[in-house]
């Protein structure tokens, strides 16, 4: 079968620029990667309690800030959608903190009732939902910093996050399933539309396209669906990780998938046909991806070499994938 054009231009690319560069970011593994909506900065949380900042200069990453403050690990972070001075983590400690790179200093610390895991800020900048281990997802506002809504849930709550549209909710669960519920603006809570059974096991993960056209999860079945948004039906499945799919990013034009698992691999798929445009060796388990807001380059943190105990140089770095 012929390749893409497409297929065949970024396979040419990263057959040019097939380097994967470490950069030393934090003092124990890191849980969490993500790019600023500008793309000038990265930021990373780690189990050390602090998240790092770094700069992208040309072909690397300059570390500019560390961030202290958090009583416990930082489990994930993200930023604002359209500010790219800010962003927001969530802990084990029970609070989420909002920090604003211009000044380095956190502007905003928000008690929540449990050990947060995972967090994901909307669309439109104003709402910040966390999820904790007790699956109680938190609806904080962005501006006055108090929380508008709580939900508890009766099953596993994995990943959360809203649609491109910011007027639907998406949460996969230890089902298997995808949950997805509207906002009532009005009574500020949500009101469940639909369940989708998307994997026989737990689903872990979930990303939308930044086209809007698709939404991606991975599960413990080490699969990766892709769904269109509009239809809510799979339209195709990418097979080739063999352990459970921790972690997801879209390419900036909605046309790359990069998935990672505790393969000692990315697999990197082309969105449209599935088929494998290429794959980034990793030496140990990968727990987060993320591609550049403007460019084919891939930010991801992996598992120490030999677990906790070992505290060789691998602990707590930052990689880039796609440089010359």
């Amino acid at each position: 079968m012929a390749l893409s054009p497409y297929v065949q231009a970024m396979q040419e690319l990263f057959r040019a620029n097939t380097r994967s560069r470490e950069f030393p970011a934090h003092g124990a593994k890191v849980h969490s990667v993500a790019w600023s909506c500008c793309g000038r900065r990265l930021a990373s949380g780690s189990f050390d309690k602090t998240a790092s900042v770094f700069l992208l200069e040309k072909d690397r990453l300059v570390k500019e800030n560390n961030y202290r403050g958090h009583g416990d690990s930082v489990d994930q972070l993200c930023w604002h959608p359209s500010n790219p001075d800010l962003f927001v983590t969530a802990s084990g400690d029970k609070t989420i903190r909002i920090w604003d790179v211009r000044t380095t200093k956190c502007i905003a610390t928000v008690n929540t009732k449990g050990e947060n895991i995972n967090i994901c800020w909307s669309p439109d900048g104003q709402t910040i939902a966390v999820g904790n281990k007790d699956d109680v997802v938190t609806f904080i506002d962005a501006k006055t910093h108090r929380s508008k809504a709580e939900e508890q849930f009766k099953f596993e709550v994995n990943e959360i996050s809203w649609n491109n549209d910011n007027n639907m909710f998406f949460l996969t669960n230890g089902n298997g399933c995808i949950n997805i519920l509207r906002q009532v603006p009005v009574a500020a809570e949500l009101k469940p539309i639909q369940s989708i059974n998307a994997h026989p096991s737990n689903c872990i993960c979930i990303k939308f396209d930044p086209m809007g056209k698709y939404f991606a999860t991975g599960s413990a079945d080490a699969l990766v669906s892709l769904w269109d948004v509009d239809e809510l039906v799979c339209v195709r499945c990418f097979s080739r990780l063999d352990w459970p799919v921790r972690t997801l990013s879209f390419s900036h034009d909605g046309k790359m998938l990069a998935s990672a698992s505790e393969d000692h691999f990315i697999d990197i798929a082309e969105v449209e046909t599935g088929e494998k445009l290429w794959e980034v060796q990793c030496e140990s388990p990968t727990f987060t991806v993320a591609w550049h807001p403007k460019r084919p380059l891939l930010a991801f943190a992996c598992d120490d070499k030999d677990g906790k105990y070992d505290s060789s140089r691998e602990a707590g770095t930052v990689k880039l994938f796609g440089l010359p």
